[in-house]
């Protein structure tokens, strides 16, 4: 490891860059699903010693220099891994979009790594000789870390905090601090490494000091984990029982022409399965939910499928359903069309609706839309207008259900920007459409990233894929009921009760903040203390 360590402070151009690359890609290694823990504890603490031998450089190169692209090397290689599944969406229409691929998928992770060279090149402004200068980094790569997640509407795919959620049992410490708060103790703690190599004058174990402590906090957080697992009860709703659908119908065959028919008689056949002992078909059921986007056209267009759904649906029963839905008011030509959620009633009336506020660029809508189109690319969803985004986030209610807090695809990633109804809401519904990313690890990767948000809340949530992980999330982020990628069918679960207000809940990503400025009042006494010394 001495040698190692030594070669990243002396190692510059060509080389160091490929060190970096290949050592942010070895920390992508601990993303959901693999998990692999070690693989920060080793990956990070050679940042650590390539910023040791980074050139100081005068002007804009002290901010831009050797000291950025250490990071931005790194990030590259990170988020070349850790989202490589995004192409996966390429591969469905094919044609210009699947030629732009490659290049689509190394600008978005190119995109991303300019945070992590930022935070680089910051932490070196502030780089000094002390086992502390691991806080500087720590601060800096979290910081970067919020801002990517809030910037330019945000894209928190991968925090470094997932690293520390891999089970139940380590997920429960976000019910404390969100994981932008288990982000700055992952980097802490996975930078001491960098504290015991090289050799200097202290002794041995004074440099593994550091190390060892990172140990006792992941000890003290599965013992914490594992004692609100243990103590806090769970009870059950006796009002609500639900059927999830999972149809698993392709992008391809969805959006055929002629494919209507074909979507609907599948949700209706599975939806009403006497496939069963009793063969009671929805006898007992509440509340019905399909996935986003389950029927790929507007109820306008074909009012009869308004019958079909409510000749299913006994009295009484709920359907929740993501489909599109087009103003009254709109035209072909004008008006909007929005990715949506509606609640139907067994009368055929829909009864609430929710739009999706937080929408995907590229993916739901074309950002530079003139310019992009006139190179021939369209956003994946179908259609020359892309969606246009909801007025706000807002709680969903119906004559026969409590508030809940509607989530469409990817707006359960955003940790602490749920929108101010979460405190009231009973549950999270997230409908979803992984059918984009099939094959590939991104639906894995969206379900955890929305299982968390259970944790972080300590509410329970409905989570219906299309194709991908349908399952029953309770409020300490277990899981009741699951089907898995590429399974057709329904699970019919019972809903739990949301538990007292978490820590977070009550103060979200506040204590994070704290914790950072925290951290450079700390820094800046070391500093001081050296110098006079």
């Amino acid at each position: 490891m001495t040698r190692l360590a030594q070669f990243c402070i002396l190692a510059y151009g060509w080389r160091r860059a490929l060190l970096m690359a290949l050592a942010g890609a070895v920390a992508a290694l601990s993303m959901p699903p693999l998990f692999f823990l070690p693989a920060l504890f080793v990956a990070l603490p050679l940042w650590v010693w390539c910023l040791d031998g980074a050139e100081t450089g005068s002007g804009w190169k002290r901010l831009f220099g050797s000291a950025f692209f250490i990071g931005f090397f790194f990030g590259l290689g990170y988020f070349l891994v850790a989202i490589h599944w995004v192409g996966a969406a390429f591969f469905v229409d094919g044609g210009i979009m699947l030629a732009l691929m490659p290049v689509a998928v190394l600008a978005m992770a190119a995109a991303l790594a300019l945070f992590w060279g930022v935070a680089s090149a910051i932490a070196h402004l502030f780089w000094y000789n002390s086992p502390l200068r691991i806080v500087v980094l720590a601060i800096t790569l979290s910081a970067a870390e919020f801002a990517r997640g809030h910037l330019f509407t945000g894209f928190p795919f991968d925090l470094l905090g997932y690293a520390l959620t891999a089970n139940e049992t380590m997920m429960q410490l976000t019910a404390l601090v969100g994981v932008y708060g288990l982000t700055i103790l992952a980097a802490l703690i996975a930078l001491t490494p960098a504290l015991v190599w090289p050799a200097d004058d202290r002794a041995l174990t004074a440099r593994l000091m550091p190390f060892f402590a990172a140990l006792v906090v992941l000890a003290a957080q599965l013992g914490f984990g594992q004692y609100r697992l243990n103590t806090i009860q769970v009870a059950e709703r006796n009002d609500m029982r639900l059927r999830l659908v999972q149809p698993n119908i392709s992008q391809a065959d969805k959006w055929r022409p002629g494919a209507r028919e074909f979507v609907l008689d599948r949700l209706l056949s599975l939806s009403d399965s006497r496939t069963g002992p009793a063969d009671t078909g929805l006898t007992g059921i509440t509340h019905l939910v399909w996935p986003e986007s389950a029927l790929p056209f507007f109820l306008g267009d074909y009012p009869g499928a308004l019958v079909d759904i409510a000749a299913m649906l006994p009295p009484g029963t709920t359907l929740l359903t993501g489909m599109p839905r087009r103003d009254a008011l709109a035209t072909t030509e004008g008006g909007a069309d929005y990715n949506s959620i509606l609640a139907i009633n067994a009368d055929g009336e829909i009864v609430s609706t929710y739009d999706k506020t937080h929408l995907v660029p590229v993916g739901e809508y074309l950002p530079f839309k003139s310019f992009f189109q006139a190179l021939g690319v369209t956003q994946f969803v179908p259609g020359a207008r892309g969606w246009t985004a909801g007025e706000a986030r807002r709680l969903m209610r119906t004559p026969t259900t409590p508030e809940f807090l509607p989530l469409i695809c990817y707006e359960a990633i955003f940790s602490g920007d749920l929108g101010e109804g979460v405190d009231k809401a009973q549950f999270i519904l997230n409908v979803t459409n992984d059918g984009w990313f099939d094959g590939s690890i991104g639906p894995a990767q969206m379900f955890h990233f929305a299982r968390v948000r259970a944790a972080e809340h300590g509410i329970p949530m409905v989570r219906v894929a299309n194709t991908g992980f349908t399952a029953l999330i309770d409020p300490l982020g277990r899981l009741q009921n699951v089907l898995t990628p590429a399974e057709i069918g329904v699970i019919d679960v019972t809903m739990p009760r949301r538990i007292a207000h978490t820590f977070f809940s009550k103060w979200t990503n506040w204590p994070f903040l704290f914790a950072l400025m925290f951290g450079v009042v700390i820094v800046m006494w070391d500093k001081r203390r050296i110098s006079h010394r």
